[in-house]
């Protein structure tokens, strides 16, 4: 296949806490060896996941070395669990996402399975420079097809966002963004530095050992998942602008993050494909309302502006795509550790949001009907820019929240 570089994925390579979950319910019994198997098939179909963190020197650009084998790693607990929620779940997701993954040798999946009652449970803990959301997602519908099923995955060509020639037309910068980036590109190139992927991942290994998440489950029972869909319904909202004005309200913020999918405009994604595909957008209101549905309401249009605004919607991405790459690197390090860079602080804090985690966000990863896994819970990422992330995941009608929060 042709070399997939990072581009847009670059946001994802230097900065700690870059990993979430999906942890699920299959409907078959705990087989080692049909889950070994299964996972041999689901590397033979992307070729990512025998990928490491490749370097060329040359051009100082980082890409997905594929190697010959499987860089997943496998862990089995010959153990029963209460199911999703059981306490050691959330407890082995902390445990590996404690430390930082050295991507050069390790690589970025890692599944943890049990056993519960006459059912695999299965946790996939994902480094986002493999997947967004819905990519993990798929995956795990793969993963839980075969194994319940035999239907087998299809070989997909991973082929990532490359320039912005794959950005619709319109989606260009605004003069004022422009300025701003290009201002700290200067800056970057004067100062004349780089950030070693070593020396990067010496700091974020220190820097996990006292930036501690708090995750914490939630299920919304089917009376009040009823409840929610018909208010939404007679209010002309969708169930993502409820939740959103939920975290208005309930943590009297003025800005909420969201995550929005790109696949549909993407002609680069091909159907079933590793990678990121996907940006976020920040919704902002004043002076709420105290009834959650009128705030609902407004959230529903403003989220309705930004989706039909390819400036508004792809900002996020267009800046990732315009800043000097090492400058994105230099970004996390130099805000929160030791690195010595104006430009690397400037855009930590105005464009990252690392100077301290104050942000609110919510992703949700929309709602699945399946025959094979009878539930799933999404354990979303904390960025050091994030004080709260709501992570939803709906199965067969039944709609789970994980919460990260510092």
């Amino acid at each position: 296949m042709v070399r997939q570089y990072l581009y847009t994925e670059r946001a994802h390579l230097m900065c700690p806490n870059m990993n979430f979950g999906i942890v699920c319910e299959v409907n078959s019994p705990f087989d080692e060896n049909r889950i070994r198997y299964t996972l041999s098939l689901l590397v033979k179909a992307h070729p990512f996941l025998s990928a490491l963190l490749g370097y060329e020197e040359d051009t100082k650009q980082y890409y997905y070395n594929i190697t010959s084998d499987s860089q997943v790693d496998l862990i089995v607990m010959d153990k029963n669990i209460t199911g999703l929620y059981d306490k050691l779940v959330i407890s082995e997701y902390e445990r590996l996402v404690s430390t930082d993954w050295n991507l050069t040798c390790e690589g970025m999946l890692k599944i943890v399975c049990w056993k519960h009652e006459n059912k695999l449970c299965i946790l996939f803990v994902f480094h986002h420079l493999l997947a967004d959301g819905r990519a993990a997602l798929s995956l795990v519908k793969e993963f839980a097809e075969y194994y319940v099923h035999g239907n087998l995955p299809e070989s997909v060509e991973e082929k990532l966002i490359s320039s912005v020639d794959d950005f619709p037309s319109g989606s260009e910068l605004p003069f004022i963004s422009k300025i701003l980036v290009d201002s700290a590109n200067k800056r970057w190139k004067k100062e004349n530095h780089l950030v070693s992927y070593k020396e990067y991942h010496d700091f974020a290994s220190k820097y996990l050992q006292k930036d501690k998440v708090i995750h914490n489950t939630f299920v919304y029972d089917e009376e009040t998942m009823s409840t929610i869909r018909s208010l939404c319904k007679e209010n002309k909202v969708s169930v993502n602008d409820y939740l959103t004005a939920k975290m208005f309200e309930e943590d009297k913020t003025d800005k909420v993050i969201i995550a929005s999918d790109l696949r549909k405009q993407l002609h680069c994604y091909s159907q079933g494909a590793l990678g990121n595909y996907s940006t976020a957008f920040s919704v902002r209101l004043k002076g709420k309302s105290s009834d959650t549905m009128v705030t609902a309401r407004e959230v529903h249009q403003k989220v309705q502006k930004i989706i039909k605004t390819s400036a508004s919607l792809y900002l996020i991405l267009q800046c990732y795509a315009r800043l000097t790459p090492s400058l994105i690197d230099a970004a996390a390090i130099s805000t929160l550790g030791d690195f010595d860079s104006k430009a690397g602080k400037f855009i930590g804090t105005a464009f990252f949001g690392f100077g301290s985690p104050t942000g609110y966000s919510i992703t949700n990863l929309g709602k699945i009907e399946s025959s094979s896994i009878d539930n799933a819970i999404f354990i979303p990422p904390a960025s050091p820019a994030i004080k709260k992330i709501k992570g939803i995941l709906t199965v067969n009608g039944r709609m789970n929240m994980c919460v990260s929060q510092r």
